[in-house]
């Protein structure tokens, strides 16, 4: 009997196996997506891009790139995302195994005793005990003829993919922020400079008209309108200071520490730019961009689900099982073998359910659409920020070449208004005006500078770079 009970079992388990195939609901497949040909405001070939670049070349920086190594260690949010990996990828693990048969350890302790008036009743002169354990595993299977359990894990699986694809994109957000920020430092650091020369060249101009008005071949309307002007270039210093300060703190934050203050080197208004790279096709930037990605997995998960939804509608065979033995009275009545085994199968198939599972699947299908819909839209701003990063450097890089242009005209224009006035052929206002105007114009230079860093960076995080080991 025990011979043909496995027998029927091995063939139920062969049936199985042989409808394995057996998947209801559509199979994945990556939607069509109209891209661009090339990237706009971008000469010359595309092949390369400044993704595949790691970005301790990319940002050739040894104080940035100390920063950045900081941050990917210590950031909070990286590491709330790597947690959440985990967690994502033990779910997965949860969802697969449910494709296995689930065996248990089972115990269980039963004791009857009669009263005696029981007894007496039954003709016994006195009370009656009955006892008996059974000990064994027992077994139960759900077998996937339908392939819903196989979908079930597909989306668990592509939900676990794609927390990995939402930690790269914390990594691309945070390299990002740190480089954008340290840049922005730098920029301050510049105009800081440029603040504290042009101050100097003040107090001197301040020193020149005062002893003017003691020599009696100047008034004091001159040297009011002069300290008037170095006035307002040392308020720019205090204000300069607080943005530093400032920005310290958030990279500081970035870098999962208290406020403090970031090591660096000496302010270079002349540091050179990084080389210009080309972005790539844009074609490549789906693969590259986690957040393109990261809704693409999604969208996997929305399809398996799907097919979940599908097949609910068939029916759920399961096989069940036990074998163990038992002691007690009850290995009398079994003829003192002690041992007991028992296998099964059973079928429940939906019939009426006030058409909850149309409804569900209604459901799945709604939540697949909204899933295409996010990554469309992903990719598409994707592509948006990439043409934006583009142009940006492009345009700053004409603006920064005539911002310069103009700091070595009013460089030149403030020595001839000095020599204009000692010679009497110009009044001190020229003198004010160009000392101004210069100030003014070294500093647009300094932050359009650093503003060209700024958008590499950001550049860097459009195309999906930063998560490179």
């Amino acid at each position: 009997m025990l011979t043909a009970a496995c027998a029927r079992l091995i063939g139920l388990v062969t049936l199985a196996c042989v409808s394995a195939g057996c998947l209801v609901g559509p199979n994945y497949k990556r939607p069509e997506l109209a891209s661009p040909q090339q990237f706009r405001f971008v000469e010359g070939p595309q092949a390369e891009t400044l993704a595949d670049v790691p970005w301790f070349q990319v940002f050739d920086d040894p104080a940035l790139q100390e920063l950045i190594k900081a941050a990917i260690a210590n950031n909070l949010d990286l590491r709330a995302a790597v947690a959440r990996v985990e967690e994502m990828r033990a779910r997965a693990g949860i969802a697969k195994s449910y494709l296995y048969p689930q065996i248990d350890g089972a115990a269980s302790y039963r004791a009857r005793g009669a009263t005696s008036a029981q007894a007496d009743e039954n003709g016994d002169d006195e009370d009656t005990f009955h006892q008996n354990t059974s000990y064994g595993f027992q077994l139960g299977w759900e077998l996937d003829l339908f392939g819903k359990l196989r979908r079930q894990n597909e989306a668990a699986l592509a939900i676990a993919l794609a927390s990995e694809q939402a930690r790269r994109g914390v990594m691309v957000t945070l390299v990002g922020d740190v480089a954008s920020a340290y840049f922005l430092l730098r920029e301050l650091d510049i105009q800081l400079v440029i603040a504290r020369q042009t101050l100097d060249i003040n107090d001197q101009t301040v020193t020149y008209f005062q002893n003017r008005l003691d020599g009696g071949v100047s008034n004091r309307l001159e040297v009011d309108r002069i300290r008037a002007l170095r006035a307002r270039t040392a308020a720019t210093i205090p204000n300069l200071e607080q943005q530093v300060a400032t920005v310290e703190n958030e990279i500081s934050f970035l870098l999962g520490r208290p406020p403090s203050a970031i090591a660096r080197g000496a302010a270079n208004p002349d540091a050179p730019l990084p080389p210009a790279v080309p972005p790539g096709l844009p074609a490549s930037l789906l693969e590259r961009r986690p957040d393109v990605t990261e809704a693409e997995q999604f969208l996997v998960a929305a399809n398996a689900d799907i097919g979940v939804a599908k097949a609910m509608f068939y029916p759920t065979i399961s096989l069940t099982g036990f074998f163990g033995g038992v002691s007690g009275d009850l290995t009398t009545f079994l003829g003192g073998s002690g041992g007991i085994w028992s296998v099964g199968a059973g079928l429940l198939q939906p019939i009426y359910q006030g058409g909850r599972l149309r409804r569900n699947s209604e459901v799945a299908q709604a939540r697949y659409d909204q899933a295409l819909a996010m990554y469309q839209k992903a990719a598409l701003n994707g592509y948006r920020e990439v043409a934006d990063a583009l142009v940006t450097i492009q345009k700053l890089a004409e603006e920064r070449v005539q911002h310069e242009a103009g700091v070595v005209v009013l460089v030149d224009a403030a020595d001839l208004a000095r020599a204009r006035y000692d010679s009497g052929l110009a009044s001190y206002i020229e003198i004010l005006t160009a000392d101004q105007d210069l100030f003014e114009q070294q500093l647009r230079v300094a932050q359009t500078r650093g503003e060209e860093f700024r958008a590499r960076a950001e550049l860097y995080r459009a195309l999906g770079g930063g998560w490179q080991p």
